[in-house]
């Protein structure tokens, strides 16, 4: 074979420093340093990583390594990364027995604060037969929970109506109201009166 044909291609052979079997011990520490093959992390041998020898530290490696699934029953659901958008969704979710007054849900674990681990988020596909009764117009469609919810006039109506409740509930009515703003006022109230 000749040896000034063009080699065609990538050819790569990495650089690993020698090792060291013998029972020499070097005089200098740099080269014992360098002639050893595990590096620490921060070092990388011609730019790839190669494994610990220390047991203890390859097994915490392959722990690592390992993907955060729920488990073989569950068919090996992957943990998500909880976005803000998620978050809000998952929050919300919790939350979902207060939206509406005519459905009732039965009663979650709404003392934990935590949000879960595992799940996976889908998209609502109507069937064909429910295309002109049930079906969301392009408008209606939102990218998330949240924005379809904020968006619903009679989910909005609901809520402005609750508030207003709940503030008249807890408005003080009467004499009370005149203690809200001191006892100067109430004393001026009582002048007024007589």
């Amino acid at each position: 074979m000749p040896e000034n044909k063009p080699i065609i291609g990538l050819s790569w052979e990495p650089k690993l420093p020698q090792l060291s079997f013998g029972t020499k011990k070097s005089s200098s520490n740099k080269e014992a340093e360098t002639s050893a093959v595990y590096k620490p992390s921060s070092e990388l041998i011609d730019g790839l990583f190669v494994p610990p020898n220390d047991p203890k530290k390859v097994n915490k490696f392959l722990r690592k390594q390992v993907k955060d699934t729920a488990g073989k029953n569950w068919f090996d659901m992957p943990a998500q990364t909880i976005t803000p958008e998620l978050k809000r969704d998952l929050q919300l979710l919790k939350l979902r027995g207060a939206m509406d007054p005519k459905r009732h849900y039965k009663k979650s674990d709404l003392k934990s604060k935590a949000l879960p681990k595992y799940f996976q988020v889908g998209t609502v596909i109507e069937p064909a037969s429910e295309y002109y009764s049930s079906r969301l117009t392009k408008k209606e469609r939102k990218t998330t929970i949240t924005d379809e919810l904020l968006s619903d006039r009679k989910l909005g109506l609901y809520r402005k109506r609750k508030v207003r409740e709940i503030e008249e509930h807890n408005r003080p009515g009467g004499v009370d109201k005149w203690k809200i703003r001191g006892s100067q006022s109430w004393k001026r109230a009582k002048q007024r009166r007589h």
